[in-house]
């Protein structure tokens, strides 16, 4: 079932999200060369605690940390662990969730640890330029498959596979609602977007095949190729005259240039 949310929900909403912006903002800042992932983990949990919400994820369906990061050819669901150290040239997606005042807040980002290659750098790049792409397709009266196929069409374009097992989601008091926002799919499908949805798209772009392995942890996803994959994800408000992004990444990219 969708669930349409008032304004003054979509601002509990907002509220959250843009907690998750800055926490992912506060990772950022200490992403470099010799960090291990189990660190930024600690950070996070830490600094969600202190601004008055919990981790969203952790112990979600037993997720055993407080956020999903995820390097190189990990896709997505990646377990911190203090045996993980980051080195020069990793790309690594950091996903992250917060509970707070009824409802969640959800939204990834992919970081370059030191100086990355070019195609890394382009993989990034493009990830998160298909991520805008579909963001413009969120408003009242276009359907799902609008948003998904303007992911898709652009990736493509490049060369790299859409990865198909895995997608975006509806969010409001649970962290996955309906409906399920594909990062594939036919222009005019899918369910109808209606004003007061509140969706999380997030593209997931390998380098190489769109093929996934998931891994024996029972979490990690990662490409069956083992090239690099990029994720990033917003929550979009989806409105009558475009889409509302309740995601804000210009305070992560504003972090990372301090």
């Amino acid at each position: 079932m969708i669930y349409l949310k008032t304004d003054e929900e979509i601002e509990l909403l907002r509220e959250n999200n843009l907690l998750v912006s800055k926490t992912l903002a506060e990772v950022g800042r200490h992403i470099r060369p010799g960090v291990t992932t189990r660190e930024l983990d600690t950070l996070a949990e830490t600094f969600i605690r202190d601004h008055g919400a919990v981790p969203a994820f952790l112990g979600y369906q037993g997720f055993p940390a407080s956020l999903c990061i995820s390097v190189n050819e990990q896709v997505v669901h990646g377990i911190p662990s203090s045996k993980c150290v980051l080195k020069e040239g990793d790309i690594v997606s950091v996903d992250c969730g917060t509970f707070m005042k009824g409802f969640v807040g959800d939204s990834a980002y992919t970081f370059a640890v030191g100086e990355v290659g070019a195609e890394a750098r382009q993989l990034m790049e493009v990830t998160k330029e298909a991520l805008y792409k579909g963001t413009a397709q969120a408003k009242a009266g276009n359907r799902v498959g609008d948003v998904s196929a303007a992911v898709q069409e652009y990736a493509e374009s490049f060369g790299y596979g859409v990865v198909r097992e895995l997608e975006g989601h509806g969010l409001g008091r649970k962290m996955h609602e309906d409906p399920g926002v594909p990062n594939y799919g036919a222009r005019g499908r899918g369910p109808l977007l209606r004003e007061g949805m509140v969706i999380c798209i997030e593209p997931m772009i390998n380098m190489g095949t769109k093929a996934v392995v998931f891994e024996r942890d029972g979490w990690t996803v990662r490409t069956k190729d083992r090239k690099p994959s990029a994720h990033y994800e917003f929550a979009v408000a989806v409105r009558r005259n475009g889409p509302d992004v309740l995601t804000d990444f210009s305070i992560i990219e504003n972090a990372l240039k301090n």
